[in-house]
């Protein structure tokens, strides 16, 4: 039994809050903020589960992008997600396939932080046998 109820809100910096906000809850489609408080330099959007929000947070001078601890989004087929995306003019790297457990692609936010997203990977052959 851990101490902790999970994850409450993930938090990554960007150098734009308006610009964030813009392409967190449009591109993304995140929709609107939760809380959207720009005098605080912090606005969360829902991650779509009833916990584990993502917050974006204005940049401290100087700031570099995330390319550590990363965000995994969950979508229901990654190569789907993938192509919708790059049609928005998101930078996406192919999706990756581990088989048998998920498939994964990696992609970045106007500031250049690393995010990811992840599906369950595609059944094979060889696990149909």
């Amino acid at each position: 039994m851990s101490i902790f109820e999970g994850i409450n809100v993930v938090s990554i910096s960007v150098s734009d809050l308006d610009e964030a906000r813009r392409f967190y809850r449009d591109t993304l489609e995140l929709g609107d903020p939760i809380y959207d408080l720009p005098e605080a330099n912090w606005i969360e959007f829902s991650g779509g589960s009833a916990s584990g929000n993502i917050s974006v947070t204005k940049a401290t001078p100087g700031w570099a992008p995330n390319s550590g601890t990363t965000i995994v989004l969950n979508v229901a087929d990654c190569n789907v997600v993938c192509a919708e995306l790059r049609l928005r003019g998101v930078r996406c790297e192919d999706p990756v396939v581990f088989p048998g457990y998920v498939t994964f692609c990696s992609f970045y936010d106007p500031f250049g932080n690393l995010l990811q997203m992840c599906s369950p990977a595609p059944e094979t052959q060889d696990s149909l046998q």
